[in-house]
This record gives C-alpha cells, sequence and structure tokens, in this order.
C-alpha cells in the first residue's frame, strides 16, 4: 500500500472499532466504572484517575488476565481507590499481582499517589516524565516510549463519548502521543507508518506524527486502527 491508502485503512478501521463493544473486557472499564460511579455523586475525579493509573499500569499481556488481576487489585482496595490510597496502609510482599508486578510495586505507587494528592489536585498536572518519576519512582529516561502513561492520557483525555473518558480539560488531544506496545509497533513497521526497530519515543513520535495526517486534531484515535490490524490477524490464525 501507498501512504494515502495506509491512511485511508487507518481511517476507515479507527472509525469502526473506536466503538465501546470492542473494549468490554479491557482495563478501561475500570476508570469507566468509577466515572459512572462519580455521576452519581459517588466517586470523585481521584477515584478515577487512581483507578486508571494503576490499571494502565497492569496492561500488559493478555486482556483477560489483566482484568482478573486488576479486578484482584480493586477488591483489595475495597473498590474506593482515594480511600486505600488516604489510609496509607497498602498490601505490600514479594508475591504477584500481575505477572511480574508485585505487591510490593503497588504500595510503591499507591505511596507515591498518596504524597501528590496531599499537595496537588490531579494528574493532569503532570507531564509523562514527571509522572515516571514521581508516581511510577522510575528514573528519568526520555528515550523510554512510557506506553502505559500515554495509555493512561489517552483514557483521560480523548473526549469523543465512546471509548475514552474525555475527563482532562486542559490537555488537547491532539498533544497526545501514542501508546506504543509492541503490537502497535509491528502493525505501524508492517504498514509502512515507520522503518524504526527500537520501540523507544522516537518511534512513539514518529508513529503519532503519521498518526496526524489521518486525525489532525486526535492522533490517538489511530490506535484504534493498530489494534484492529493486529486484532483481525488473531482471529485469522485462530
Amino acid at each position: 500500500m501507498n501512504r494515502d491508502e495506509v491512511i485511508a485503512k487507518i481511517q476507515t478501521l479507527a472509525t469502526e472499532f473506536n466503538n465501546a463493544s470492542y473494549f468490554n473486557n479491557d482495563p478501561i472499564k475500570f476508570p469507566k466504572y468509577f466515572n459512572e460511579l462519580m455521576q452519581k455523586g459517588e466517586a470523585t475525579l481521584k477515584d478515577i484517575e487512581i483507578s486508571g493509573i494503576l490499571s494502565a499500569h497492569l496492561a500488559w499481556g493478555r486482556r483477560d488476565m489483566i482484568v482478573r488481576d486488576c479486578t484482584r487489585m480493586f477488591d483489595e482496595m475495597n473498590w474506593k481507590p482515594y480511600d486505600y490510597i488516604k489510609r496509607g496502609i497498602y498490601k505490600s510482599d514479594d508475591k504477584s499481582l500481575h505477572r511480574t508486578i508485585k505487591w510490593s510495586e503497588f504500595a510503591l505507587i499507591c505511596n507515591n499517589l498518596r504524597e501528590f494528592y496531599e499537595k496537588q489536585l490531579s494528574l493532569e498536572e503532570l507531564t509523562p516524565s514527571q509522572m515516571r518519576i514521581r508516581i511510577f519512582g522510575r528514573d528519568d529516561n526520555p528515550s523510554a516510549a512510557n506506553k502505559k502513561i500515554h495509555m493512561f492520557r489517552r483514557w483521560m483525555v480523548r473526549n469523543d463519548g465512546i471509548v475514552d473518558l474525555g475527563l482532562w480539560s486542559n490537555t488537547l488531544p491532539s498533544e497526545l502521543i501514542i501508546p506504543l506496545d509492541v503490537h502497535v509497533h509491528r502493525t505501524a513497521l508492517e504498514l509502512g507508518i515507520t522503518t524504526r526497530k527500537s520501540s523507544d519515543y522516537k518511534t512513539a513520535l514518529e508513529i503519532t506524527e503519521f498518526l496526524k495526517e489521518a486525525f489532525p486534531e486526535d492522533p490517538c484515535k489511530g490506535d484504534f486502527a493498530l489494534f484492529a490490524v493486529a486484532a483481525l490477524k488473531n482471529e485469522k490464525k485462530s
């Protein structure tokens, strides 16, 4: 396919797969649940942010396993994320919460969230690199793709009212970076969107810039198309 054909394919697939029915068993279901509670006055933006960033952190591997382990995590929190964070007593041991993510890592993130919310109101105030350092406790790494952070930001910023929540109003969808995981990267290589073999920030930025040709004000809408290509390929194999 030439460049124009790739753009047309991305536009078609993104429109089709930007559909809530494809995300019923996806980690985004958890911040969406707390968003529904907020609409009824039973939760706050902090509950949504905490549930979102923790669910995004576990978003690695098969979706059914991610959802299973996110459910265990919220059971531990008694389905009251902000209350749990404020309490300051967290489950912390070397047993697995999800794959190689241990409960001790979960406890560290919870403590960092508690310290953040003691002084600031919303995670929207943090840049992706600040989120990496202050919430996840990682060293600064300008070359890191930070897939989980950018996925969380997509959930919170995109505001078309279909899949993503659109609760952050001080960040524009045009400012988002594609969440670069192995499937997105492989699909982008296959479509000729990038030739870069490293799954790093430069590659994520290059893919995002290409997607702006399809969706100038909302490049991360293209995330649904890249998801769709991988999903359709898996269906053909099964």
